[in-house]
């Protein structure tokens, strides 16, 4: 049965003035002439019995508020083991099962964070990457196996000062971390019989922790990967290469022994045909060992000051296209014949889109601290596989292509500190960006 705490403590209250009025009653008939003395002993007899029975019920809910806050107080440590009990069906009753559930629905949460937590730890352990935090005060504050055995010989690198540790590691590791941000490095092993190099990815991130800084400093060895990747480049090149060989060398072998049975039967009207056609593969053939060669040794950029309007106009003596928009007032600093291939090559390809050569255009832009050149077409566009891949070296989709044309664009425009994009137009026909930083092209 529930009764509420305000029917219980009136049920109470009213049973002891019940009494007390009863006790009173009775005294007065045996003693009427004795008002005091009726008092006096309602007082001694009824008003303790009140007292204790007041105090007994309200010592047991006190012991309930001091339980009710060590909970919460546990609460607060991460101990969620406590549960409480209170005998009576009340409000009281209702509180005490409240409190109890919370501390179950805690206690669950914890459990799973500390599982999450034990899974991440042992992910973050045994990850080949090397992961080092470190506070801004120093010293380092989590390591996990990959970093210790990578800069401390397997040894624990908590608590101790990164400078210390970096004492002893490698030059390109130092000279990595003072170029700040993230970058590539190479190292070398010491003492080995023969020299290997190892590469390495430094990657830094900053954030605050518990208030304070940390920077989280990750160390990836790449030699492995960058290994096969080199493979399949090399593979993918000797392919490539030994198509356009065979493909140039075949009707040059089958011309040549061609010409040589025309001489040897005194047939000699069709020689300058067939010399005419020996000509044209060969220069096919250099002009493709040479495009090779441009991409594989591509110097650094030469910085000179441009003017856009005169830039565009040698440009536009090369091959057509329509200017979109006014170019930039300001010059810029670039390299001119890198920047006029990388263009070239982009203008080339639009054409070659199947694009209405009225609708080949190139825009210049200037933006917040860069330079925006865009080339557009209308020809079909391409695919997602197509987008994803025409910017990897040698990848083509032209039976006759060599896959380079985009590929020497991205190398140019990342020499310049920039970088390329593709996308398809709406309306069909597609969009080459060239992105060149104000910081890299300007004085």
């Amino acid at each position: 049965m529930r009764l509420s705490l305000l029917t219980r403590w009136t049920a109470m209250v009213g049973t002891l003035l019940t009494v007390g009025i009863l006790i009173a009653l009775a005294l007065t008939h045996f003693f009427p002439d004795h008002p005091c003395l009726v008092l006096a002993v309602c007082l001694l007899c009824v008003l303790p019995i009140s007292i204790i029975t007041i105090r007994a019920q309200l010592e047991s809910m006190l012991s309930l508020f001091r339980a009710l806050t060590g909970t919460v107080t546990s609460y607060q440590d991460g101990d969620f083991s406590f549960s409480l009990h209170w005998p009576q069906n009340d409000e009281l009753s209702d509180l005490v099962a409240a409190h109890n559930a919370l501390g179950d629905v805690l206690r669950q949460q914890r459990l799973d964070l500390v599982q999450r937590e034990l899974l991440l730890d042992t992910m973050v352990q045994n990850t080949p990457v090397a992961m080092l935090l470190v506070s801004e005060a120093g010293p380092i504050v989590y390591a996990n196996v990959a970093a210790r055995q990578l800069l401390h010989q397997g040894r624990r690198l908590e608590g101790h000062r990164l400078d210390d540790i970096l004492a002893h590691a490698s030059p390109a590791l130092l000279e990595a971390l003072a170029r700040g941000g993230d970058g590539l490095f190479t190292t070398r092993e010491a003492g080995a019989e023969v020299e290997e190099e190892e590469v390495y990815h430094l990657a830094r991130r900053s954030f605050n922790l518990n208030g304070r800084r940390h920077e989280l400093l990750l160390l990836r060895q790449l030699t492995m990967e960058l290994r096969r990747q080199e493979v399949q480049t090399w593979k993918k090149v000797i392919r490539v290469i030994s198509h356009e060989l065979n493909n140039s060398l075949a009707p040059l072998t089958s011309l040549a022994h061609s010409g040589a049975e025309l001489v040897r039967r005194g047939q000699t009207e069709r020689l300058p045909q067939i010399l005419v056609t020996i000509e044209e593969r060969t220069r096919h053939l250099e002009s493709f060992i040479l495009g090779y060669a441009r991409f594989a040794k591509l110097p650094a950029p030469r910085l000179e000051l441009q003017a856009w309007p005169a830039f565009l106009a040698q440009l536009a003596a090369q091959v057509d296209f329509t200017v979109g928009g006014m170019p930039p007032d300001e010059p810029c600093a670039f390299d001119p014949s890198q920047l006029e291939q990388a263009l070239l090559n982009l203008l080339k390809n639009a054409h070659e889109s199947g694009s209405p050569s009225g609708e080949v255009s190139l825009e210049v832009r200037r933006l917040h601290g860069a330079v925006r050149i865009d080339v557009q077409d209308r020809g079909p566009g391409m695919s997602d596989t197509v987008l994803t891949n025409a910017l990897v070296p040698f990848y083509s989709t032209k039976r006759s292509g060599t896959g380079l044309g985009l590929a020497l664009a991205r190398e140019i425009a990342e020499a310049h500190g920039g970088r390329i994009t593709l996308a398809n137009r709406d309306g069909g026909g597609l969009t080459v960006t060239l992105i060149l930083p104000v910081s890299a092209t300007n004085n």
